[in-house]
């Protein structure tokens, strides 16, 4: 497997070639024949500047064409050129190099250009190398008597395009150097953060979850660093959550086991005798009911973790309350614990899953009971707020630990003094309470002072009429 950082350096090594070798090929291709069509029309002007001094010649019937060589031969060195006076009849009568005066150019056509006003080549085979011509014609008395000719070296051309594109080549060297640039600034902002991205996830794989990664670069890498270290803590913890959740559900199934079976094992051995047995098999029931009850609250937060699904329907809030605190009559009795209920409005009609917010009160109601003193009063309240129902149920009981309000939630969680006071609570009621609430999009709230008493406060949806 190649690295990303190695495809990175691949793709910017082939980028850099494939653009030189187009800059370079187009370059040499515009800048030759821009070239030669600015040599050309320069060319073209000199030529016809020079067939003007001959026209005068002509027209004045002087016909001493030597008397132009000195000014020919000029600009022929100061153009690199050679130039060429050349009759009707092709032939070489003018020609500032000496070496062809006389020549008869065959199939002599000055019209051969066409829209052009150069030609490139060998011109008629005189030349052993290419070279860029152009022609003016030389008239006098409305006739053309010949024609001024000038011959460049197309090497003298191309030596001044090598010049131009070794200026190019040069810039985008330059210009390549410096986007090595972006090569650093990638490997320092991706490809250094990525790698010790994939070196995290790969401890987190290996469950390493406590494992920290931290990465100050204030960008997506950043922010995906934070949240992969957020992952491996939520992670972290509901692996610890999960060992606990097992351990106290291990613990508190092995408790009533181990009494049903060593209450069955005394009875069938004889170690209680008959006369006892009723009394032990009604503790043996006491405890089959105590891991029913267990079963059932785990059922319930299960279905709640699956985001079971809610039978919403509209019912008065205060008629709920009413029958729950009533089936609470023989228990309260006992501990002459009475109820206050205080409601703003006789009838606060609510949209929620009726069976559910019986077993939240319930569970509040029961808590409230069990962790009250005897002879006092326990209140329940509601109240309309906005588009809002919210339901109070507050005791004067031993109230709850600072310390441990935030954890009151968590399954099998119980305080210290709640131990002490509930040998029979699973530790799942307030769990139970808190995702049904949850579950109907609304929110649950305590307000506990130890050793004065305990206020759970939650909202349901007011339904419309």
């Amino acid at each position: 497997m190649h690295s990303l950082y190695t495809k990175f350096i691949l793709g910017y090594l082939l980028f850099g070639l494939l653009g030189f070798i187009t800059i370079a090929t187009l370059s040499s291709h515009f800048t030759s024949r821009y070239l030669i069509e600015d040599k050309a029309g320069i060319l073209y002007d000199e030529a016809t500047l020079i067939a003007n001094t001959y026209s005068t010649q002509y027209q004045g019937k002087n016909q001493d064409l030597a008397s132009a060589y000195p000014q020919l031969q000029a600009v022929a060195t100061f153009l690199q050129t050679e130039i060429w006076v050349v009759d009707q009849d092709g032939t070489i009568i003018v020609d500032s190099a000496f070496d062809k005066v006389g020549t008869v150019i065959t199939d002599f056509d000055p019209t051969a250009t066409g829209n052009n006003v150069y030609t490139t080549g060998r011109y008629f085979g005189l030349f052993p190398y290419d070279v860029l011509s152009v022609s003016a014609p030389i008239t006098g008395n409305f006739q053309t008597h010949g024609y001024v000719i000038m011959h460049l070296p197309i090497s003298v051309v191309q030596a001044n395009s090598n010049d131009i594109l070794n200026i190019v080549y040069l810039t985008c060297a330059i210009v390549f150097g410096l986007s090595l640039v972006i090569l650093l600034v990638f490997t320092k902002t991706v490809f250094f953060p990525l790698k010790a991205i994939t070196k995290a996830v790969n401890e987190y794989a290996s469950g390493n979850l406590n494992y920290r990664l931290k990465l100050d670069t204030n960008d997506e890498m950043s922010y995906l660093a934070a949240t992969l270290d957020y992952m491996a803590t939520e992670l972290n913890q509901m692996e610890n959550y999960q060992r606990n959740f097992i351990a106290n559900v291990s613990h508190d199934f092995r408790s009533p086991l181990t009494s049903i079976k060593g209450y069955l094992e005394a009875i069938i051995d004889g170690t209680i005798p008959p006369e006892l047995q009723n009394k032990y098999l009604n503790i043996v029931i006491g405890e089959t009911k105590r891991l029913t009850k267990l079963t059932e609250g785990l059922l319930t937060l299960n279905s709640m973790d699956g985001k079971g699904f809610l039978t919403r329907s509209i019912f008065d809030i205060n008629h709920v309350i009413k029958e729950t605190a009533a089936s609470f009559e023989g228990t309260c009795s006992t501990k002459n614990i009475v109820f206050e209920l205080t409601f703003v409005e006789p009838i606060e009609m609510v949209y929620a899953d009726l069976g559910k917010i019986q077993q939240v009160l319930y569970n509040l109601i029961d808590n409230a009971i069990k962790f009250s003193h005897p002879d006092s009063v326990i209140y329940i309240q509601t109240s309309p707020r906005h588009e809002k129902i919210f339901v109070s149920v507050k005791d004067t009981g031993i109230g709850i630990p600072k310390n441990s309000i935030k954890k009151i939630w968590e399954r099998f969680y119980k305080t210290d003094l709640s131990r002490g006071k509930d040998k029979k609570g699973t530790g799942l009621g307030l769990s139970i309470v808190k995702e049904i609430i949850q579950s109907h999009g609304e929110n649950i709230d305590v307000i506990s002072t130890q050793g004065v008493g305990s206020e759970f406060i939650f909202s349901l949806p007011k339904a419309n009429n």
